[in-house]
């Protein structure tokens, strides 16, 4: 009898389960979106600050900054001109590299522009007020330079252990052929303190790709720039770009240091051998690089944000476009980044979106 009540059970409920009248829960979707997050945009950067990710690029002709809560969908995020550099002078054209800043309450963007030639680069630096960096005043705070006064771009701030430093590309002397990575402190968001050490060099293979064709610049330049700098566990790792950004071969490279180490010490940072990441002609994309980082909104992901080419041969120009992927973390404190995802690939949204 029990036998027989429970198949009469069964039957009954197959029955209501598959009635018209019974809608089963879909399965939950997770939301995604696909690479690159605009159209074009080089040497991306964002800031995430009180529920809101504040986003920049290279335009060359000004600093536009981009708001929005989810990173993922920038095509949608309202932008506006914040900084339009003066008619003449020093910092007039090629406006390169800007990063937004929020040090000792106060927002700072910090840029690369020259007086209409390469070889009069150098860092620049703006001052707003306001909370909301879209609003205010900026003012300018003048040149960023140590007592070397050389070529510099692609500025970038951090800090450890209570104290500020700048990190930046520069020359060596005042001649066009190397690019080197520069660290010094700061006395202050807009000042210097004391001499550069020369972090890193291009020395290996993988670094040395740049030979050019144009009347108006060395037969070759070796590159190392771009570098920014993520604090994990007791290491700082210093992620830059490598090789001329010109060719297909631009990737990225690492040096790390101890946390508790003096920085301006040589020994204090490691070269890695070999790139950590790199261009994937069978997911189209080329010339990786130029890269900043980003927490997921909920703060349990890391992500890359880094600029790159859907073709080979396309170079430093308009074709390079923003693109974000996650990334994991080493047993030894080291950042994996796995390869470039292509172009259209559908990938889940930054946890917290």
């Amino acid at each position: 009898m029990n036998h027989l009540l429970r198949r009469l059970l069964f039957v009954l409920s197959s029955l209501f389960l598959a009635s018209p009248g019974f809608a089963q829960a879909p399965a939950a979707t997770v939301p995604t979106f696909t690479n690159p997050l605009l159209p074009a945009g080089a040497d991306p950067w964002s800031i995430y600050h009180e529920g809101y990710y504040y986003y920049t690029h290279t335009t060359g002709r000004n600093i536009t900054l981009w708001k929005t809560k989810s990173l993922s969908q920038l095509k949608t995020a309202p932008s506006k001109v914040v900084w339009t550099p003066p008619a003449t002078g020093p910092n007039s054209r090629d406006i390169w590299a800007p990063e937004l800043h929020y040090l000792r309450g106060k927002w700072y963007l910090y840029y690369a522009a020259d007086a209409g030639t390469n070889q009069t680069h150098r860092l620049w630096v703006l001052e707003n007020a306001s909370p909301d960096p879209l609003q205010g005043t900026w003012t300018d705070k003048g040149q960023l330079t140590d007592a070397t006064n050389k070529w510099a771009i692609d500025g970038s701030v951090f800090e450890n252990n209570g104290q500020l430093y700048l990190v930046w590309s520069g020359w060596e002397d005042d001649v066009n052929g190397r690019q080197n990575i520069y660290l010094a402190r700061l006395k202050n968001p807009w000042t210097v303190d004391g001499p550069r050490l020369k972090v890193s060099t291009p020395v290996f293979g993988w670094e040395r790709n740049g030979d050019l064709n144009a009347a108006d610049n060395p037969p070759h330049v070796d590159v190392n720039e771009g570098p920014e700098v993520l604090r994990h566990g007791d290491k700082l790792v210093l992620i830059y770009s490598a090789s001329g950004c010109w060719t297909d071969f631009y990737a990225l490279g690492m040096l790390t240091a101890p946390v508790g180490s003096d920085l301006l010490q040589p020994g204090s940072w490691t070269k890695s051998p070999v790139p950590v990441f790199q261009q994937d002609p069978a997911a189209k994309v080329f010339a990786p690089g130029h890269n900043s980082f980003f927490k997921s909104p909920d703060g349990t992901q890391d992500w890359i944000l880094y600029h790159a080419n859907d073709e080979a041969g396309q170079g430093c120009g308009r074709f390079r476009s923003p693109r974000a992927q996650a990334f994991t973390w080493s047993a030894d404190g080291l950042p994996v980044f796995g390869k470039p995802v292509a172009p259209g690939q559908p990938l889940a949204r930054p946890s917290g979106e």
